[in-house]
């Protein structure tokens, strides 16, 4: 494949991780947000076109740690598809799909995430981005009537809306895709399909909880048991890490403590 594709995670969990990227698709890079420190959400996202700005990245693959593949490969048909019809990001509906996220239908969590890197990153500009945390009633034409699960249209829950917000509003086409929960032993865990409905992965939700919480350990390690081995050997992962981040994070928390004190 002659597109440049590269697959990010912002983990917290490094021993998941290490399980679960032996599943991710092959003979790409891989990029991980150590998000030991706290950073997650939107900040995640601002950091990720900060450091990747220079990396030779068309498409990007955005994966959490308790992300499973079951077919890894099927990414590279559905880039292809999606180049061809136009989609700069394809995702799960944060509402409507999954029973237990029940929030924005028109955004996408961020569990799961396909980017047209390349053109987002021309037309980035994240003060402008930040600006898009709203929602006006009416604004965008999906079709939600098929969707089997409650949501909220009019959610601002996640600080990432803002992100996909903006690309829908800069005119980028977004590629929704299914969900469902596959297991009647385990009603939190998903199975996403692709655009052409075939199996592509499992999303076991809880990474922080895996290693040291005896439930969810043993969740998510029977989901292993269901999908092929992945690979013995694989690549090492380039690491970012904002080592200032959680002492910029601390002092803004206590500077806002103080402004809110005043305007009292």
């Amino acid at each position: 494949m002659d597109k440049k594709i590269a697959i990010l995670s912002t983990v917290v969990n490094f021993e998941l991780y290490a399980k679960s990227s032996r599943l991710f698709p092959q003979g790409i890079p891989k990029y991980v947000i150590d998000g030991r420190n706290g950073m997650h959400a939107m900040d995640s996202v601002r950091y990720m076109f900060r450091k990747l700005k220079d990396e030779p990245i068309d498409w990007l693959i955005m994966a959490d740690e308790d992300v499973l593949f079951i077919q890894p490969e099927l990414v590279f048909g559905c880039i292809e598809r999606m180049q061809e019809q136009g989609y700069s990001v394809c995702g799960v509906r944060d509402g409507g799909v999954i029973p237990h996220r029940m929030q924005n239908p028109y955004a996408i969590n961020t569990f799961f995430s396909i980017l047209n890197f390349k053109d987002a990153l021309a037309l980035w500009n994240e003060r402008e981005v930040l600006q898009h945390q709203y929602v006006t009633a009416g604004e965008f034409d999906d079709d939600l009537t098929q969707l089997t699960s409650s949501y909220n249209a009019e959610s601002t829950f996640e600080p990432y809306y803002c992100f996909y917000f903006w690309l829908r509003r800069n005119g980028r086409k977004m590629l929704f895709l299914d969900a469902s929960v596959p297991f009647p032993d385990d009603a939190i865990t998903n199975k996403v399909a692709d655009d052409l409905g075939s199996d592509l992965l499992y999303h076991t939700w809880y990474a922080r909880s895996y290693g040291s919480n005896q439930q969810h350990t043993a969740r998510i390690d029977a989901v292993f048991a269901r999908v092929k081995p992945g690979n013995a050997t694989v690549s090492a992962p380039i690491i970012f890490k904002d080592k200032s981040y959680a002492f910029r994070k601390k002092i803004a928390k206590f500077y806002r403590r103080i402004v809110n004190k005043i305007k009292r």
